[in-house]
């Protein structure tokens, strides 16, 4: 029989040899999970990060391609292309791409065609500079398209 206010040994935490049971992890346990989180996010990071320069290239692209349309309009009411000085014209309040990560600059205009690019800047919503594979990219009046450097021949970045 038992004692009034006593707690049995099984209850207790205590095993058949009278040792008590400690409850919780071990430092081995801890430095196992540790390893595998490190391992997974130097995986993880790396992969997450080019895939968010590729999905950040459609800014660039967006504003070329909007700017090739406007330059169309353009020269169906000035009967030549807008030059760098009249982006506003071709609605571009700036210089700068909608997230800002792009400068927009038309290096060529005439009566017979243009070209423009969009070269990755510090600042805006994200920094493209180290983009290495697709730092700038043109677009003429035909919408041929190229990128530089752009070291696949398949163009991925356009």
């Amino acid at each position: 029989m038992q004692k009034p206010g006593l707690i049995p040994a099984a209850r207790h935490g205590r095993g058949h040899s009278g040792k008590v049971r400690q409850a919780g992890i071990t430092l081995i346990e801890l430095m196992m999970v540790l390893t595998i989180v490190a391992i997974l996010g130097a995986i993880a990071v790396p992969s997450y990060t080019q895939y968010t320069r590729r999905a950040h290239r459609t800014d660039a692209k967006t504003a070329l391609l909007r700017l090739a349309t406007n330059q169309e309009r353009f020269y169906l009411q000035n009967r030549r292309y807008g030059t760098n000085a009249e982006l506003a014209a071709l609605g571009f309040n700036s210089a700068l791409s909608e997230n800002g990560a792009y400068a927009i600059a038309i290096t060529a205009a005439d009566a017979s065609g243009f070209t423009a690019t969009a070269t990755a800047v510090a600042g805006g919503a994200f920094d493209q500079r180290n983009d290495t594979d697709c730092l700038q990219f043109k677009i003429d009046e035909t919408g041929r398209r190229s990128a530089t450097p752009d070291p696949n021949p398949n163009r991925r970045c356009w």
